[in-house]
């Protein structure tokens, strides 16, 4: 089942993501109003059409070697979203695009093709609901070439952390009328509330992340093993463990800290697996952030890699929240990272009992996603995936349990030693 799915997301995404590397993209307003006009560009032949349903959104690209011209039109009794694209044939890929509409997309009834005039293709986007949609284009980047990126939210937005804050409230408030406390941690002393650790699998969606020569997707392999590691900490009485992502969708990398943030988390675990230039590089690796350059080259190449996560996924910079960009980069993380440092080490040392390690240290580099001025944050790099040995451990579903059982050990290890309360208390010192 799995060598299926990885060879579908294969035909999907087609690149390597070992020649990947950080180039300018732009942006290109797309006007979503009944009497938007056209962004005249070249004319563009759609070899690519993709389609990734989630509860949080639904995400419809159209790639083509040149510019798209388009435009967005709303349409209510039924609900439908009309997009035509200027100078475009119904190409074979195309034409595939409604039977990739998935039974189970929360947003897209189906979809369908006409003419609006001889030069102009539409696409008629039929609706299961309202929805606010967002349109914008993408300059190309690594091997992808210019995308149409059309997603659709529901009105009311999914919120992915209510459940679980209001399970901690509810947990919190019985314990408060008990006047029972759940110890945080073994050896720890009594918390005034459970540890919440925010997961955070890499990739998803439009960037699959490292593939492996087997054509194993990193974003599937991470989001398997975060949620392994989920259960694992949910299991016990001290702690409850939060997803950034539950599916296979993308995430821009500031909305996984701000969602970490928002959840109150008192630890941050980014998981990834990823490629090396060279096929025999091996082992777990545990990174930190670093304000002042990385420690090895392998290190920042590796950072490089990961921050143009929001370049692959594709992100309208337009939305982006200024104040918290501002936070994310200007806001001094010297207690933070040294927190950071300390959980990195408990972390790493559980895992050398399962895999051999990359490098005995916790490595430092300036990763986006390790970001939060208020959260020690780590990023762990379970396995080579461009090692063929190390992709089949990847693929096991023992492994992945035993590189979920390692992090899990490893965070409780530090919990242990440093309660929220007590690492709160010397940080402000």
């Amino acid at each position: 089942m799995r060598d299926r799915a990885d060879r579908r997301s294969a035909s999907v995404a087609r690149f390597s993501i070992e020649r990947r590397r950080a180039c300018r993209w732009l942006l290109v307003p797309a006007a979503q109003s009944l009497a938007s006009t056209f962004a005249w560009a070249d004319a563009g032949r759609i070899a690519s059409a993709r389609l990734w349903p989630a509860q949080e959104y639904t995400r419809l690209i159209l790639e083509a070697p040149q510019a798209i011209a388009h435009q967005l039109t709303a349409l209510k009794d039924p609900p439908r979203i009309v997009l035509d694209l200027a100078g475009v044939e119904l190409t074979p890929e195309l034409a595939q695009l409604p039977s990739r509409v998935q039974p189970s997309d929360p947003y897209i009834a189906a979809i369908r093709f006409g003419r609006k005039t001889a030069d102009v293709l539409r696409v008629v986007i039929d609706l299961r609901t309202d929805v606010r949609s967002e349109l914008f284009a993408v300059a190309p980047v690594a091997e992808y070439g210019h995308r149409v990126v059309l997603d659709l939210y529901p009105l009311t937005p999914v919120d992915p952390l209510a459940a679980l804050l209001e399970e901690i409230k509810a947990a919190e408030a019985r314990a408060a009328s008990d006047n029972e406390r759940s110890t945080a941690a073994r050896g720890g002393g009594k918390a005034s509330r459970r540890i919440i650790v925010a997961l955070d699998p890499g990739h998803g969606g439009e960037d699959p992340g490292a593939v492996g020569p087997r054509g194993t997707y990193e974003k599937h392999v991470v989001l398997a093993i975060a949620k392994r590691l989920k259960a694992r900490l949910d299991a016990g009485n001290g702690m409850r463990a939060m997803l950034t992502r539950d599916d296979d969708y993308f995430v821009p990398l500031a909305d996984r800290v701000a969602r970490a943030r928002r959840a109150h988390a008192d630890l941050f675990v980014s998981i990834h697996a990823d490629a090396f230039r060279e096929a025999r590089a091996r082992g777990s690796s545990v990174f930190a952030l670093s304000e002042h350059g990385a420690t090895s080259a392998a290190a920042r190449w590796l950072a490089q890699r990961e921050n143009a996560a929001d370049l692959i996924g594709g992100v309208n910079l337009d939305g982006r929240d200024p104040v918290l960009a501002r936070t994310l980069l200007d806001l001094s993380q010297t207690a933070q990272i040294s927190d950071s440092l300390k959980v990195g080490r408990h972390v790493l040392r559980e895992i050398g009992g399962h895999n051999t390690l990359h490098k005995a240290i916790v490595e430092q580099a300036g990763f986006a996603v390790l970001k939060a001025p208020d959260i020690p944050s780590i990023l762990v790099e379970t396995a080579f995936i461009s090692n063929p040995d190390e992709e089949l451990k990847l693929r096991s579903d023992k492994h992945q349990a035993r590189f979920a059982e390692s992090i899990a050990v490893g965070v409780k290890s530090y919990f242990a030693q440093n309660p929220p309360l007590a690492r709160a208390a010397s940080s402000t010192g």
